[in-house]
């Protein structure tokens, strides 16, 4: 009998372990996720800002045609400010409307996929505060 029993506590503690553990995890991940998308708060919008992994860097997308620009905050002034990472248009004006574009993080720190979310078409996003790293590739 106390075998039983030694047996059933056993097996509600290792229960009790994998149950936490899953939750702990289904957690931090919500969290990362969180924290990479930003809550938008007008459906129709034309421009969407998307953290990266840089405490001080966001990326700022024209969510119509898939330009972008890096967006850099500082109190040091030399260090603040906006520059193109994708300067030329994806679609033909007639072909833009809002919410076109997303930008999905990847988990390497500096890569995102851009997607059209009409035609399916899809970009590979590198971003980098040295502009000879910047690049956004087509992925066909």
């Amino acid at each position: 009998m106390t075998m039983k029993l030694t047996n059933y506590k056993l097996v509600i503690i290792t229960l009790s372990i994998l149950f936490n553990n899953k939750l702990h995890s289904q957690v931090s991940q919500n969290l990362d996720v969180s924290r990479m998308n930003l809550k938008h708060q007008y459906e129709s919008a034309s421009f969407n800002l998307y953290r990266t992994e840089s405490n001080s860097i966001f990326i700022k997308l024209d969510t119509r045609n898939g330009k972008m620009w890096l967006a850099q905050y500082s109190i040091d002034s030399e260090k603040r400010g906006v520059v193109e990472l994708n300067d030329v248009s994806l679609v033909l004006s007639r072909e833009e409307s809002n919410q076109r574009f997303i930008l999905v993080p990847t988990k390497n720190f500096f890569t995102f996929i851009l997607l059209d979310q009409i035609d399916g078409r899809m970009w590979q996003v590198q971003w980098s505060v040295n502009p000879s790293e910047r690049m956004v590739l087509p992925i066909e």
